[in-house]
């Protein structure tokens, strides 16, 4: 049977907390599905349905929005394809419905890898795979890309991971993010300035319940802990899913939203190593010269479940 999302990969291991299972599609290398004992921790969504909102899809080689599409370096002015119509933008990179093919699959972990070939506004040729593996405490990803031309190429890894705790509705979960800074966007969501969350109703490092908030909005200085940051929802009973990255991933994206299938309201958690018009700003952009590898991590993590 042919699905929207292409060949599913299930996964499944044995923690002491219990059994921890996921589903990753081949098309935008997708999370679609992660249970700890049954329990959701991302809102899941039929495997004959494309992803709601962008639902777990990596974003390379940039996450958020270029302005026109247009972006420059030097001399030269690149046009890429505009996939945001309704503001005139382009959005989360290239391989948003590309299909990856697996490399390497065991009972608890997956590879699945695509190459960015040459293509309008953007002329670089880069070999990119994701690795999906579940751990002890949740899921850890790993991105690599690579690049396989002859020129130096730009380069961002974003992802898009929805995040809940089932059976606890989402916008009574509290949401804390270590963040210093908020980015200010205009009416088509693209950045105009970066300001301190100090005093603000954008600090979100004590936590603020879900249900009070509406976000589309993107944050900076992340606090960093021995390299590793992390962002958490908490549920009123003690229990947290967090999503934790290297520090490569300076920024987060925060979205909720009322319209994913099944949810009266979902929350998604975007870590980013750049933040909207990194081409142009070159705010967290990564040039990898000819040859040149570049490796990223980040992951879900659940805490305070019990074994069953």
């Amino acid at each position: 049977m042919n699905l929207p999302t292409g060949d599913q990969f299930e996964l499944e291991t044995t923690t002491s907390t219990g059994d921890v299972r996921a589903t990753i599609t081949a098309v935008a290398a997708g999370l679609r599905t992660l249970t700890i004992n049954g329990i959701d921790l991302v809102p899941p969504y039929g495997e004959d349905q494309t992803p709601p909102s962008g639902s777990g899809i990596v974003l390379v080689p940039w996450p958020n929005r270029i302005r026109d599409g247009v972006w420059r370096h030097g001399e030269q002015t690149y046009q890429l394809a505009i996939t945001e119509p309704a503001r005139q933008n382009a959005i989360h990179g290239l391989l948003r419905y590309a299909e990856y093919v697996p490399v390497e699959q065991d009972r608890d972990s997956v590879t699945l890898a695509a190459t960015i070939f040459p293509q309008l506004g953007y002329p670089f040729l880069v070999r990119t795979a994701v690795r999906y593996e579940l751990v002890s405490d949740g899921l850890k990803v790993t991105h690599f890309l690579e690049n396989v031309g002859g020129e130096p190429a730009p380069v961002a890894v974003g992802t898009h991971p929805f995040l809940k705790i089932g059976g606890v509705p989402t916008e009574d979960l509290v949401l804390r993010l270590d963040a210093a800074s908020h980015l200010e966007v205009d009416d088509r969501l693209l950045p105009t300035g970066e300001v301190p969350v100090d005093g603000t109703e954008w600090d979100f490092r004590e936590g603020r319940r879900v249900g009070d908030v509406d976000l589309d909005d993107a944050f900076g200085e992340v606090a960093s802990v021995d390299g590793t940051v992390e962002h958490t929802l908490a549920a009123p009973d003690g229990r947290t899913v967090s999503v934790w990255a290297d520090d490569e991933f300076a920024y987060v994206q925060v979205y909720t939203t009322e319209s994913y299938p099944g949810e009266s309201r979902a929350i998604a958690v975007e870590p980013m190593t750049a933040p909207a018009e990194a081409f142009n700003s070159g705010k967290g952009l990564r040039w990898l010269d000819p040859g040149e590898q570049w490796e990223v991590s980040w992951g879900i993590r659940f805490a305070g479940f019990t074994a069953e």
